[in-house]
């Protein structure tokens, strides 16, 4: 090798490297740069300099030493036990993990209207298979249409077959409800009954469940103390009164005074039925004909109910009926007006006896404006001759009898007042929060004037208080089981929500609430609702808001109490940073993945048993 060829231009794979290459702070090493670094403290130095946060700057917190799957407890006041109290009873303990329930009921045992009535032909207007829970029912009704007594007994069997009467304190009246809002609970004023003692407890949450009907009361006719015979309540039944051979005056058309007049008239010597509105009384509410007499259910049908599958495809065949025809209601329908010629035609079929009467109860409202009434051998017995059917309006009670406005007075031994009770769903005790009761907020010259609500759930202005089957409680389709059923789902989704995420308050905002009046008194303007009638719906006041039907079908409020708009929700909460999610994320992992013995997949199940419509659906069913 020589000389000139040792000093010749480096190559790199035959490459000729530029002058600029050759003369950079770089070298050659086996035909790969090599940088040459300068100044390597410089280089250095800012990379080992704690890093810079953005110029976003939010204020630190420190974590709640909680896990995301251990909600707080809650204490939770339901007031009455009636149906809409016991369905709490069994659901909300299932469904609200750590919730401490007490339930407050005035009476000596759970029933509420059923409990309380006992007056003779008391029973349900419709078929005893439709009038029970879906998840509990009685193969073993003894009658189609079952007697007031029997519904009890279901509705007591059901508390004590899921354990309902250890939440109970019974005989305890509640008497006041009033928020502290230093505290965010709810005092709870109740008086025992028995004992007569009356204390106060705190709640974080109460749900009223007090029932349409349950504050029965007498009409406030002048003189009606100076009455000397026996006046009661329809509600108020005296069960040691014997009618035979009595004369006796019924005051009121509703479905309690229809049910009276019935089952009266064989044993009285006189009735007077006092009937000053008129009402549409039915055959049935959806095909089902009730009896004044028993209908037994045959020993053979009976039977059938061992099967499982029967029993079932018997109960949706029934029971579906009475979630059809929502346009009978609606003004002008094709169906409210045929519902109207069939009314008519087996009025004066059962009026046969006395035609002059078909004018003087036929309505002149559409049918559903009020709830139809199925009435058996009604208008039968005010056709007898033991019967007075008087509509002119009563006058004043004497010691002997009552005297109406043309100057008649008719005398009689006993006095029974079938007049309703609170129709204004007005709560029969104060509830205070901010300065104001809502029991006069409600009433007829307050500010709402009617029970303002969002969705009949909840009130803007009063904290962490819900209303079970109170006003909008259910569609004018469907059954009343599944329509407090849907409502107590509903409040389980709400405490879950209030427990989990360490939320102090929830109320509705007033837009919220605003938006739903709105949309109902809309909806209901649509409907024969709005005629001129009087009626449980609009507080008794023709004309006046409708507030006791949900402004829609049953199956349309099941799905919006299905999935809770949270949005129309306003909220305070535990974190005393203020931070929405502390509480609730806790410390970032649950309880459960730590407890080496649960089953940290539940999802993985048997590919046959898996539903996709409920993959990662269920709220208990999580890692």
């Amino acid at each position: 090798m020589t000389v000139d060829i040792l000093e010749q231009t480096p190559t790199t794979n035959g490459a000729t490297l530029s002058p600029e290459t050759q003369d950079g702070p770089e070298k050659q090493t086996n035909g790969v740069k090599v940088p040459i670094v300068e100044n390597v403290a410089e280089k250095i130095e800012p990379l080992l300099e704690e890093p810079k946060s953005s110029g976003y700057q939010i204020p630190s917190i420190t974590l709640e030493q909680r896990h995301i799957d251990e909600p707080r407890e809650l204490r939770v006041a339901v007031v009455g036990a009636g149906l809409s109290g016991v369905l709490a009873g069994i659901l909300l303990p299932a469904k609200v993990p750590n919730i401490k329930l007490t339930i407050f009921e005035k009476n000596a045992d759970v029933g509420g209207t059923w409990f309380e009535n006992i007056y003779p032909g008391v029973r349900c207007d419709v078929p005893a298979h439709v009038y029970q829970t879906s998840f509990s029912p009685n193969v073993n009704w003894s009658e189609q249409f079952a007697q007031g007594r029997e519904i009890r007994d279901y509705w007591q069997g059901l508390a004590r077959k899921y354990d309902v009467y250890q939440y109970l304190k019974l005989s305890s009246k509640v008497e006041e409800l009033r928020w502290d809002e230093k505290a965010s609970v709810w005092n709870v004023r109740v008086h025992n009954l028995t004992t007569g003692e009356t204390t106060s407890q705190e709640f974080d949450f109460v749900l009223t469940a007090i029932g349409r009907f349950n504050a029965w009361k007498l009409p406030d006719y002048p003189g009606i103390n100076d009455f000397k015979g026996l006046l009661r309540h329809a509600s108020n039944w005296d069960p040691n009164f014997d009618p035979t051979g009595k004369r006796v005056a019924i005051i009121g058309n509703g479905a309690s005074g229809i049910q009276l007049t019935a089952n009266l008239q064989k044993h009285v010597q006189h009735l007077d039925h006092y009937a000053r509105n008129k009402t549409w009384v039915t055959a049935s509410f959806a095909g089902d004909e009730t009896s004044i007499t028993p209908i037994p259910i045959s020993q053979e049908l009976q039977d059938s109910f061992k099967n499982p599958n029967e029993y079932v495809k018997f109960r949706k065949e029934l029971e579906s009926k009475y979630w059809r025809g929502f346009s009978s209601w609606l003004k002008g329908s094709e169906l409210n007006e045929k519902s109207r010629q069939e009314f008519v035609e087996l009025i004066k079929k059962r009026l046969a006896k006395r035609p002059d009467l078909v004018d003087k109860v036929v309505p002149d409202f559409s049918p559903h404006c009020r709830r139809l009434t199925p009435g058996p051998n009604y208008f039968e017995a005010i056709t007898e001759d033991n019967v007075e059917y008087i509509q002119t309006p009563i006058k004043r009670f004497t010691e002997t009898g009552i005297e109406t406005t043309d100057g008649k007075h008719r005398e009689v031994d006993a006095i029974f007042c079938a007049t309703g009770a609170n129709v204004d769903m007005v709560p029969p005790f104060s509830i205070w929060a901010h300065g104001k009761d809502l029991s006069q907020l409600w009433q007829r010259d307050g500010e709402y004037g009617f029970p303002y609500t969002y969705l009949g759930a909840a009130t803007p202005g009063f904290p962490n208080l819900g209303f079970i089957h109170g006003p909008h409680g259910s569609g004018r389709s469907g059954t009343v089981p599944h329509s407090v059923e849907v409502q107590v789902a509903f409040y389980a989704k709400l405490l879950r929500k209030v427990g989990r995420e360490g939320i102090k308050t929830i109320q509705p905002s007033r837009k919220a609430a605003d938006d739903f009046v709105q949309y109902s008194d809309a909806f209901f303007e649509t409907t024969v609702l709005s005629e001129n009638c009087s009626s449980w719906y609009n507080s008794g006041r023709p004309g006046s808001r409708i507030h006791g039907l949900w402004p829609g079908s049953a199956a349309h409020v099941t799905i919006v109490y299905r999935d809770p708009r949270w949005e129309d929700w306003e909220y305070e909460y535990l974190s005393p940073t203020g931070n929405r999610l502390a509480w609730y994320f806790g410390v970032g992992c649950t309880k459960k993945e730590q407890d080496l013995n649960s089953d940290i997949t539940p999802y993985i199940r048997d590919p046959a048993s898996i539903d996709l419509r409920d993959i990662h659906e269920s709220w208990w069913d999580l890692p």
